[in-house]
């Protein structure tokens, strides 16, 4: 027993001598090393360097330096992989080895794979041997040497460009002019510079010298103090006049439609922090869709930026190391017409108002336009605090999109009511008999009365009613068919729900009926009912498709659909359609105006009045939606604000006249 023990012992002493006399590996040596790697613990890293490569490189250094590509080149999922035998061979004469590893990464310009053989020494270090790596700067990207540059370049992608329905650029990268000046030709001159561009730029000297004033400008650089449009040829050519002053032409956006356009395209800007925040793909110096369409298609328009890493040498000769390419953004073809938008631009002659057009047989949008308005492409330009300043303090609000809002729809919702009143078995040629210009259902409405401009002279039918737009009958009728009638027959019209539609728009509010009087305000357009002009035209177009509602369409080739099939019947649809016919046609009616054209017209005008206590006279917005009965092309529905002292809806028809005339006598 006492042999075996002893010989135990000896067996386990000779095991640990052993160990403490085995040679380290150089495979081991790079397996950790490339564990480290992964991490990239470039501290920890650096101790396994060989001397010689200490002696060239600190360690502050290196980890600064290996840290920063990384960063730089937004390196992701790295992978270094060595992979060690299962049966190492000995190294005991060898001062040297080389081992395989690979490298796999993702990069801002893309993957970047490839294979290296790592160096290794032995050498004695603290009296101790091991195996380090005699390390190389291009184990981290190919082809990389000593203290070379690693650059990362942005490969802006072209945005795309939008175009109406005829190909007419409305928005499109062109070109603008960039005024600046170079301060060292400004010598001796200062004073009388400042003043002069002060005067044409209609800049203060104190902004213009704070530009001056940037910690980036040298004497010989290029300044840029104001951009403005190529059609300003002759502004620019007067300011190359001044000393030191310069107008080279930069690449911009252009808005060649300006006003009419605006609220419709909209235009970009510089991204800010809480853009960055919301979209990680984009960097700094990108530019992104601020408002209209520029922002509801950002991410078609915009595409996709490349980038490209390369390694530039002390002689200034670049390597590509890897390379994405950049993916232009896709170009917008709308349903716009432009010339019919700017038409009607004009027409609303900067009052505060706003107006739809489509085609009422495949909801193709042909205009969409708000009034007044502004010139997108002064925040291209750089507009002034004092410039933003006018525009946010303007009363008539040129920055609020009309078109988008919901309003009071007055006397153009009669058709619709008149539509569900038949759909619910109403004779329309049963006659209200009222006299006078006020009515009340009872004393219980308290001192409450519905109004209306004239009397028809005798009874009245709904045809007569719509002529004349009796709102004492539509109130009646509203009654008659009651809450939870109405309302249904209302949302059949796609009252209460999103518009089916590119841009986002109000949604139409039917609001409260809750009482008798609320529910005969409703009947007529007022009460709290709301509607955007685009959905007033889209309601329309069931009178001119045997009572379906088309889906209104933006872009160009989308599919055509029906939005509401059957709001009403065919037989009521027709109905309706030759009331509103007589609307035109008889002389009684509100909008006989129109009957001069010669055009076979139907439509209706509106009022909706605005007024804190019945009795006053409030502010009024006129409407008037209008649509050729003769292989229809055209449904236009236009609102004008504050028309009480204009002719009230007749301000309306007679603004949307000339439009109807150069439309549709083509």
């Amino acid at each position: 027993m006492k042999k075996t023990a002893a010989a135990l012992i000896l067996s386990v002493l000779f095991l640990l001598l052993a160990a403490c006399t085995e040679q380290p590996k150089p495979e081991d040596k790079m397996q950790e090393f490339t564990k480290l790697w992964n991490s990239q613990k470039f501290g920890e890293m650096y101790d396994d360097l060989s001397a010689d490569v200490q002696k060239k490189i600190s360690k502050e250094d290196f980890v600064s330096r290996y840290q920063n590509i990384y960063s730089g080149t937004d390196a992701k999922n790295l992978a270094v992989t060595y992979i060690k035998p299962k049966e190492p061979e000995e190294h005991k004469d060898e001062k040297q080895i080389s081992l395989p590893f690979t490298v796999k990464m993702d990069t801002a310009a893309g993957p970047v794979s490839f294979q290296k053989e790592a160096m290794l020494v032995k050498e004695e270090k603290d009296k101790k041997t091991d195996w380090y790596v005699k390390w190389d700067p291009s184990y981290i990207l190919p082809g990389l040497k000593g203290d070379e540059k690693v650059s990362v370049k942005t490969l802006p992608a072209e945005r795309g460009q939008i175009y109406d329905r005829n190909g007419k650029p409305l928005a499109v990268n062109g070109q603008i002019y960039q005024i600046g000046v170079i301060p060292a030709k400004m010598k001796g001159k200062e004073k009388e510079i400042l003043a002069s561009l002060s005067k044409e730029l209609q800049m203060t000297e104190e902004d213009i010298q704070s530009k001056l004033n940037q910690s980036w400008v040298k004497p010989d650089y290029f300044v840029p103090l104001k951009e403005f449009s190529l059609d300003e040829k002759a502004r620019a050519e007067k300011l190359i006049k001044i000393p030191a002053v310069q107008a080279p032409r930069t690449n911009a956006r252009v808005y060649p439609y300006k006003e009419s356009m605006a609220h419709l395209v909209g235009y970009i800007g510089s991204v800010t922090k809480e853009d960055l925040d919301k979209h990680k793909e984009y960097r700094a110096q990108d530019k992104i869709g601020k408002r209209g369409l520029e922002q509801v298609f950002e991410q078609q328009l915009k595409g996709a930026n490349g980038t490209v890493i390369s390694i530039k040498d002390d002689k200034g000769q670049e390597k590509i190391v890897a390379e994405k390419k950049a993916v232009n953004g896709k170009d917008l073809n709308l349903t716009i017409d432009a010339a019919l938008q700017q038409q009607l631009f004009t027409q609303l002659n900067n009052e505060p108002g706003s107006a739809a057009a489509i085609n009422p047989l495949t909801g193709e949008t042909l205009a969409l336009v708000s009034s007044p308005s502004f010139d997108p492409n002064h925040y291209i330009y750089g507009m002034t605090a004092e410039e933003q300043q006018a525009l946010t303090s303007n009363p008539n609000q040129p920055l609020l999109n009309r078109f988008g809002y919901a309003y009071a729809p007055g006397s153009t919702l009669k058709p619709l009511t008149a539509g569900i009143a038949l759909e619910n078995g109403i004779d329309p040629n049963k006659t209200m008999d009222v006299k006078g210009l006020k009515w009340q259902k009872d004393s219980s409405w308290g001192n409450y009365f519905v109004s209306r401009v004239h009397e028809y002279g005798k009874p009245v039918g709904m045809t007569e009613a719509m002529i004349i737009s009796d709102n004492i009958y539509f109130a009646q009728k509203a009654l008659e068919l009651g809450k939870d009638s109405f309302s249904s027959g209302l949302k059949k019209f796609g009252f209460e729900e999103k518009l089916p539609f590119a841009y986002p728009v109000t949604s139409s509010k039917i609001g409260s009926m809750n009482s008798e009087v609320q529910l005969a305000d409703s009947g007529y357009g007022q009460g709290q009912v709301q509607m955007s002009s685009l959905h007033v035209a889209l309601a329309y177009t069931a009178f001119v498709n045997n009572g379906s509602v088309v889906s209104p369409t933006l872009i160009k080739g989308d599919e055509q659909k029906i939005w509401k099939e059957n709001a009403i019947s065919k037989e009521n649809a027709n109905k309706v359609m030759g009331m509103m016919q007589k609307v035109i046609s008889d002389p009684k009616g509100t909008a006989h105006e129109l009957a001069d054209l010669g055009i076979p017209l139907a439509g209706k005008t509106g009022t909706a009045e605005f007024k804190e206590k019945q009795g006053e006279k409030g502010k009024e917005n006129g409407w008037m939606v209008a649509v050729n009965t003769d292989q229809p092309k055209l449904l236009t529905a236009m609102m004008i604000e504050n028309v009480q002292n204009k002719g009230g809806s007749l301000h309306v028809v007679k603004q949307l006249k000339p439009v109807l005339k150069n439309y549709l006598k083509k």
